[in-house]
């Protein structure tokens, strides 16, 4: 089971992107569609105040006919942040977004924000140890299984399947 520094260390793009909870709605959406994501962690003096997501915009914007340039972030980003240390797993994430109906978890250490992980790079992380899981079975099924030797996975993590 991967940790969460184990997810963040496979993404192909480890950048996250924040906005100032004072920026326009406008602002956040150009930023997300230029940088081709879908939400931002919304900051407040230096710290984490909420997160802004395109569901918030559909919802709290266009549903209720505001004006994306005179609302602010910080009018409708969802203020009760969930979020992660580097040190869970990658299970703990899952069952959170489950519980909380969230695409996407900040990694805070040490009250330093340093990732962020979505629902896709988790699913990624999945996908890939049941690919190990499954060639490693094929393998002992063939014979080519070594009892003797730990098998390390794509994380070089030692596994024992037996």
């Amino acid at each position: 089971m991967a940790t969460v520094a184990q997810v963040l260390s496979e993404k192909a793009d480890r950048t996250f992107h924040t906005i100032d909870a004072s920026a326009s709605v406008y602002d956040a959406l150009a930023s997300m569609s230029q940088k081709g994501i879908g939400a931002l962690v919304v900051t407040c003096g230096g710290e984490v105040a909420g997160m802004v997501t395109e569901r918030d915009y559909a919802r709290k914007v266009v549903l209720q006919d505001r004006s994306s340039r005179n609302t602010v972030v910080g009018d409708i980003m969802s203020r009760a942040v969930r979020y992660v240390r580097s040190s869970q797993t990658s299970d703990e994430c899952m069952v959170l977004m489950t519980e909380h109906r969230i695409r996407y978890l900040p990694v805070i250490d040490n009250g330093l924000l340093v990732g962020l992980v979505s629902i896709g790079d988790l699913v990624k992380t999945l996908i890939a140890e049941q690919q190990f899981a499954i060639e490693q079975l094929e393998l002992y099924v063939r014979g080519g299984y070594q009892h003797a030797a730990p098998v390390a996975d794509t994380r070089g993590r030692s596994m024992s399947l037996v």
